[in-house]
């Protein structure tokens, strides 16, 4: 069985998952977009029980467009969202891909809120590329 570790900026704040994740979304909503300080966020979902959560955290909870409420956990020292838990969806956990800190984890499956998808977000072929060691 897999297992995946994600962390905050710090360290601090620590999610090891179990298996794949039972959902791979990215998010352009406006409220991902303030989250992240990107354009819009990346997220993979597994179930509560493969799911541990080490460190301390700091809980916001906000509420989405469709009146449900999410609660997000992020890191007291160094301020990085690890995980979220939907009120709709209590059995589950989300953990935002970009703290696994891997450029081979799967690519999302889905894509959503596309109307407040940024027109340029997804052509990077047209850009010029900077290499970096």
């Amino acid at each position: 069985m897999t297992t995946r570790h994600a962390a905050c900026s710090c360290g601090q704040l620590t999610a090891t998952v179990e298996g794949e994740p039972v959902r791979l979304s990215m998010c352009h909503c406006l409220e991902c977009q303030k989250r992240t300080g990107s354009i819009f966020g990346v997220q993979a979902r597994w179930p509560l029980g493969q799911v541990k959560i080490e460190g301390k955290a700091s809980k916001f909870v906000r509420t989405g467009d469709n009146g449900n409420h999410h609660g997000f956990y992020f890191c007291p020292n160094c301020g990085s969202t690890v995980y979220w838990i939907a009120e709709a969806s209590p059995k589950t956990v989300a953990v935002a891909v970009g703290n696994f800190a891997d450029p081979a984890f799967p690519p999302p499956k889905f894509s959503v809120y596309e109307v407040r998808r940024h027109p340029w977000s997804l052509l990077a072929e047209d850009m010029q590329i900077e290499h970096m060691d």
